[in-house]
């Protein structure tokens, strides 16, 4: 399904998760378009780098930089609270900010997976629900969740992250659909394997498991955000970067039979048995 949509020009757009990786490139390749930019992340730092690039290259632009981290749920009521005081209206939300724990569940440390379910699932749906009414009130607009292709199945060693994503695709799904009436659209970005820091923060200190996709499907960063943002703007409500990967993630992942992915997942799983960690 998809539906055309339109933003306006030098709109505002929020990015989570925006000091590095697919955050930090969305701000690159939205600043030529967008008027104000709101780069929320924890490390202020990288923040203030990223706005200094920014408005070298795009003079007009405006950038507020918010430190917030969206593990805990008061700093997401703190961010939503200062963008009403500074009377910010955001057009394009875009819901970078996320991590994932590789391992065995049972050898997960809790706050690990407690930091995935609130930063993957109730950051993003929080943030949504205080900035899709402006939205549809504005009668545009457009949120951009990003998912991954891991959500399209149960993954051993990834079980709590493929399952956040999970909720992320299937939310955004049928937002998607209560909202397009309203001129704004909704939208998953379902990437592969992407070159960012993802993986090194995923992967367990001292763990015999490593981080470690099938080269043939990386897709850079780049290519990823360019292709999410014209899907954004051709109103599809799901983006899978990369040939490859979309051919392996409709082809095979949705096509495939329950029972037959099960049999699949349980025999990649003997095979590639380690110590646990």
């Amino acid at each position: 399904m998809s539906y055309s949509t339109s933003l306006p020009a030098g709109y505002t757009a929020l990015i989570t998760g925006a000091s590095a990786g697919l955050g930090a490139e969305f701000a690159r390749q939205m600043a030529p378009e967008a008027g104000t930019l709101v780069l929320v992340a924890r490390r202020l730092e990288r923040l203030d780098v990223l706005k200094e690039e920014l408005t070298l290259t795009n003079p007009k632009l405006r950038v507020y930089t918010f430190v917030h981290d969206l593990n805990d749920p008061a700093a997401v009521e703190a961010l939503i609270a200062e963008l009403k005081t500074k009377e910010i209206a955001v057009d394009f939300l875009v819901n970078n900010a996320g991590l994932g724990d590789l391992g065995t569940f049972e050898t997960s440390e809790w706050s690990r997976v407690q930091s995935m379910l609130r930063v993957n699932i109730e950051a993003l749906t929080a943030l949504t629900h205080a900035l899709l009414p402006g939205m549809i009130q504005r009668k545009s607009g457009a949120v951009l969740n990003v998912a991954s292709t891991a959500g399209f199945l149960p993954l051993p060693t990834f079980a709590v992250y493929a399952a956040t994503k999970a909720y992320v695709n299937s939310f955004t799904e049928a937002l998607a659909i209560e909202v397009r009436p309203h001129g704004v659209t909704i939208t998953a970005l379902c990437p592969g394997p992407v070159a960012t820091e993802f993986g090194d923060v995923a992967t367990r200190a001292n763990s015999g498991r490593k981080f470690g996709p099938v080269k043939a499907l990386y897709v850079s960063a780049e290519q990823v955000v360019r292709e999410a943002l014209r899907g954004v703007k051709k109103g599809k409500v799901r983006v899978i970067p990369g040939f490859q990967v979309r051919w392996a993630a409709l082809l095979l992942l949705e096509t495939v039979p329950t029972p037959v992915k099960r049999l699949c997942l349980n025999l990649a799983s003997r095979i590639n048995a380690k110590p646990q960690g």
